[in-house]
């Protein structure tokens, strides 16, 4: 059991942000590209392991999503002008923001994302190394009525392949020796809102499908992987500050608890008000672990060890406290552009869930 926890992405350093553009401008060949590739994942897990945390990742430094895993590495998904918008949100307001792309052809694995990316970063690492793999119900994003119904009448038959495309990710990183997988599920987390309900059902997909059918489709990912420490990681959306949701946990609570049963480990967003309280953790299964979200990568600003020790008091009122955990409430660079914080903003979020949860927990 871990107690120090990163959820997976770190921010993209500017060399490789410049290098990525070059590439896809035709003036940086791919072996270029990997070199910086390589230089970051370096980079990044040096400060983590300085940073203090108990596992590290290779900061999803290869994606240009966290969805990567399954919209990189299929074919069946193409740019398109959408004709739904996602409903978000920011500092500033609501957001209808159209995402760039869609499903509109079956999709198809052509490539594993992350054997390239465990297999460099484990002999990095000094640490217990994590690899995410999303949820295939992030492709609700891709969904659009008038481009994906011709490959899919249904999007719960896409969602379906989404999930073998993840499971045979799974498979791989299980394979190659891999101690920690994650499933990214910010989806589940976003139906606490009834605005983000209200956008689901008129996109196709009710929320009581995505509690029941959705949530087996991703416990089926993990279903009988053995030897390995699986967990799954819930917000309410992290796009380059935005967010989607807002609400407590408690429309999803009974359905994530009782029927995810395949994951040890529960990673739930807890950084602000928009969380609601700790009382659903009162559902969770007496066996597993749950790791508080506490600190916000959306903002700079660094919270307290007091204020983190006061809402893990909180939350042990409802849930164990030897059963629990430390975390950022999301990763830093959900999108390739990143939240808007700084690399020593990352870094000292980081050293405070390490400094905290190792005084919490070995005192």
């Amino acid at each position: 059991m871990f107690r120090a926890e990163v959820i997976g992405s770190m921010l993209r350093p500017t060399y490789l942000k410049e290098a990525r553009a070059a590439f896809e401008q035709g003036g940086l060949a791919a072996r270029d590209l990997k070199r910086a590739e390589d230089r970051a994942v370096d980079q990044f897990i040096a400060m983590q392991e300085g940073a203090g945390v108990d596992v590290v990742s290779d900061g999803e430094m290869r994606r240009f999503l966290f969805m990567g895993p399954i919209t990189e590495t299929v074919e069946g998904i193409e740019p398109v002008e959408h004709d739904s918008a996602m409903p978000w949100s920011s500092p500033e307001g609501d957001v209808d923001w159209l995402p760039p792309a869609a499903v509109t052809s079956k999709l198809r694995k052509v490539r594993s994302m992350v054997t390239e990316e465990y297999s460099y970063a484990r002999a990095r690492a000094r640490l217990p190394l994590k690899v995410t793999v999303p949820s295939p119900l992030v492709l609700y994003g891709l969904w659009s009525p008038r481009h994906s119904t011709g490959a899919y009448a249904d999007p719960f038959a896409m969602f379906a392949d989404a999930a073998e495309v993840g499971r045979s990710e799974i498979q791989e990183l299980v394979s190659l020796g891999c101690e920690c997988i994650q499933v990214d599920a910010p989806e589940l987390a976003t139906l606490v809102d009834p605005r983000i309900r209200d956008w689901a059902e008129a996109m196709g997909f009710a929320a009581e499908r995505m509690l029941t059918e959705g949530i087996d489709l991703i416990n089926g990912m993990v279903q009988g992987v053995s030897g390995v420490r699986l967990g799954i990681h819930l917000c309410r959306g992290n796009n380059a500050g935005m967010w989607m949701a807002s609400g407590g946990y408690d429309y999803i609570a009974k359905a994530l608890f009782e029927r995810a049963t395949a994951f040890d480990a529960f990673f739930l967003e807890y950084d602000d008000a928009r969380s609601g309280s700790f009382e659903p953790l009162g559902g969770a299964p007496d066996d597993r672990q749950v790791v508080l979200g506490l600190v916000s990568t959306k903002t700079p600003a660094l919270e307290t060890p007091q204020e983190l020790g006061a809402r893990i008091d909180e939350a042990a009122r409802f849930y164990p406290r030897d059963q629990l955990g430390l975390s950022t409430q999301c990763g830093f660079a959900s999108v390739a552009s990143g939240n808007p914080i700084t690399e020593p903003d990352e870094e000292r979020k980081l050293r405070l869930v390490a400094d905290t949860a190792h005084a919490i927990w070995t005192a």
